[in-house]
C-alpha cells in the first residue's frame, strides 16, 4: 500500500501560515496528533478568557501567540530538515523523493523575520505589563 507523499514545501508554509492551530502537524501526522490538538486548544483558551476572565487583552491573545510563535519555530525546524531525512521519516512508503526548489529557503526567511517579530514583541509587552504595569503602551 503506497502512502502519500508529504512535500515540507508545504508542511512549512502551513506551519508559517496556520501554525497557530497545527494545522502542519495534522497534515504530517494526521487528526490524532497530540501536539496538534495542543494546538488547537490555543483558541478555547483565548475564547475563555475574553469571555469570563477579562484580563489585559495582551493577556487574552497570550495563548495563541505563544501557539503561533510554536508554529514558527516547527516551520523552521521543518524547512532545514534534508531532504533525505524528511523522506525516511515521512515518506518511507510513498515511493517518491523530494526535492526541495527555490521557495523554501524564501519561506524560511520570511519565517524567521515574523518568528523574530512575534517573540521579540511579545517579550517585550510581557516585560511591559509583568514590571511596569503597562506604562509604555
Amino acid at each position: 500500500m503506497a502512502v502519500a507523499h508529504k512535500n515540507k514545501t508545504v508542511a512549512t508554509l502551513l506551519a508559517l501560515l496556520l501554525g497557530g492551530v497545527g494545522a502542519h502537524r495534522f497534515y504530517l501526522r494526521g487528526a490524532t496528533d497530540r501536539l496538534g490538538l495542543l494546538h488547537v486548544c490555543a483558541l478555547p483558551i483565548t475564547g475563555i478568557l475574553w469571555g469570563a476572565v477579562r484580563p489585559h487583552p495582551f493577556y487574552i491573545v497570550l495563548p495563541l501567540l505563544v501557539s503561533v510563535i510554536a508554529g514558527c519555530i516547527e516551520a523552521l525546524i521543518i524547512g532545514l530538515t534534508p531532504d533525505e531525512k524528511w523522506d525516511a521519516q515521512y515518506n518511507a512508503g510513498s515511493g517518491r523523493q523530494s526535492r526541495s526548489n527555490w521557495m523554501l529557503p524564501l519561506l524560511l526567511v520570511l519565517t524567521l523575520m515574523v518568528g523574530a517579530i512575534l517573540l521579540i514583541g511579545t517579550i517585550a509587552r510581557l516585560f511591559d505589563l509583568l514590571y511596569t504595569g503597562g506604562a509604555y503602551g
